[in-house]
């Protein structure tokens, strides 16, 4: 395996802004937490490219033995909720039920399979209503005219996930002004029911739960006042985050909330932000219709997760492209040889090195994934030639690098993709034949022919061989 320092994780902690030895709270064991989607419309790009680098971490850290719980929430009460399913006509339920479904038919499809428990805000109303009611307690947060809010400026470490001065950060967001507050930056931890809009009971009358104090409620029940990591995109830093940590560690005193912080770079379309304003945002769904979803996924993986990405059509095929040469050389290794070289044996005892190196180092998933390259150039170098261990090995040490990205390959041999391209062949044949239209039959076959193919026809269906073996439709 790594050599001594090489073994030891590093995370970038956002929280510290440098590169930390990984250490858990508890051992081996590691509670991990990322924000998941508000449901009122389908994922996009963006949204896949959090989840899918999260869910690497996760893999990764299970290889290296840790045991981890891996907690998502799905915010399902919220005023962008509330506003679709008025311009739909249709309840905030209905909606959310709708695009909370949709959330775990992308997550499926991009193989995202390592969060253990998804959890909903308006499974936690009774929870959150506890810890509004504590802050209110703590003289940290105060009511008014049913809604509740909290005061910033009696958190001092406020600004300290972010690194900028309470001052610096109200500057350089847009505040919304509501005349009940004390002050601009104070955020809402309950919100006083609205004509038309869903409600709960409440100390402090019917009403609905705010944004950040649904995740502290939701991290809390389940891990307590302290735990590991913490991930999401960059952009929730200010002001989820930094509200998140004002509100926990002003109800228990621990410091820090969380221990390591990570978030993911932006996700651009052409150099510009996904908008609605702009046209250009990708959903999951609509790309994977173009391409190939472990090809997606194998595309937000490229880029460490931390770095930006810029999408366009031209980095997104030239990335497919060497996809289809890493499944290329999976293909060669799974196919059985008779060579006497070894050399490929020992080079992907050195690819697995580097790569396990690099995935040590903030899960450098560009510089790993580079390392796989030199053994795919290898494989078409060496695999026809090589001993059928030396591509066991290879296989093992590519399965290995699939299983921690996420990739779930396509495992066929050329024969058996040959076979199944003239099973496409044979059945639009009988289809024209069916159709009477002899003259595409006859073509089919006549062309086929002409490659050493022959096709015959029976009364069990049609029958094709190259040379003396001969095989049905049905095979």
């Amino acid at each position: 395996m790594v050599a001594q320092e090489e073994s030891k994780l590093r995370v970038y902690n956002t929280l510290t802004a440098r590169i930390e030895e990984f250490r858990p709270i508890k051992g081996r064991r590691v509670r991990m937490f990322v924000c998941g989607p508000t449901v009122y419309d389908y994922s996009h790009l963006g949204h896949a490219r959090t989840y899918v680098a999260f869910d690497i971490v996760a893999r990764f850290l299970r290889k290296l033995g840790y045991s981890v719980f891996y907690l998502m929430n799905i915010t399902d009460i919220d005023d962008k909720i509330i506003k679709k399913a008025q311009e739909s006509g249709t309840t905030a339920q209905e909606i959310a039920d709708k695009y909370t479904e949709a959330f775990f038919e992308d997550m499926k499809t991009l193989n995202i399979t390592s969060v253990n428990l998804y959890a909903k805000a308006t499974d936690h109303i009774d929870e959150i209503i506890d810890q509004v009611s504590v802050l209110i307690d703590k003289g940290y947060a105060y009511e008014a005219n049913g809604s509740v809010y909290y005061e910033v400026r009696k958190f001092k470490d406020f600004g300290k996930l972010s690194g900028q001065s309470l001052e610096n950060l109200i500057a350089g967001a847009r505040v919304e002004v509501v005349e009940e507050k004390k002050n601009p930056e104070d955020f809402a931890l309950w919100k006083a029911k609205k004509e038309g809009e869903p409600f709960w009971q409440s100390p402090w009358g019917l009403g609905r739960p705010g944004w950040h104090v649904e995740d502290t409620a939701i991290t809390m029940t389940y891990f307590g006042a302290q735990y590991d990591i913490h991930g999401g995109a960059r952009d929730l830093i200010f002001p989820h985050h930094e509200a998140e940590i004002a509100i926990a560690e002003a109800i228990t005193g621990v410091k820090p909330f969380v221990k390591y912080w990570m978030h993911t770079g932006f996700l651009n379309i052409e150099g510009e932000k996904m908008s609605k304003s702009l046209g250009n945002i990708i959903r999951i769904r609509d790309i994977v219709k173009k391409y190939d979803p472990m090809a997606v996924r194998f595309y937000l993986a490229y880029t460490h997760y931390r770095k930006p990405i810029d999408f366009t059509t031209e980095t997104m095929d030239d990335v497919v492209r060497a996809y289809n040469r890493i499944m290329g050389a999976y293909r060669l290794l799974c196919e059985q040889s008779e060579g006497n070289k070894n050399e490929l044996a020992e080079r992907a005892d050195n690819v697995m090195h580097d790569f396990m190196k690099e995935m040590m180092y903030d899960f450098n998933t560009r510089n790993a994934i580079a390392s796989i390259f030199r053994l795919v150039d290898d494989v078409y170098k060496y695999g026809e030639d090589s001993t059928p261990q030396a591509k066991a090995k290879a296989r093992r040490v590519m399965e290995e690098f699939f299983d921690i990205i996420g990739i779930s390959p396509i495992i066929a041999t050329h024969a058996e993709i040959f076979e199944n391209i003239m099973d496409i062949l044979l059945s639009i044949r009988e289809e024209a034949r069916k159709r009477r239209d002899w003259e595409t039959a006859d073509k089919i076959r006549s062309e086929l022919k002409k490659i050493g193919i022959i096709v015959e026809d029976t009364a069990n269906g049609p029958r094709w061989k190259i040379g003396a073996s001969m095989r049905s439709i049905a095979n």
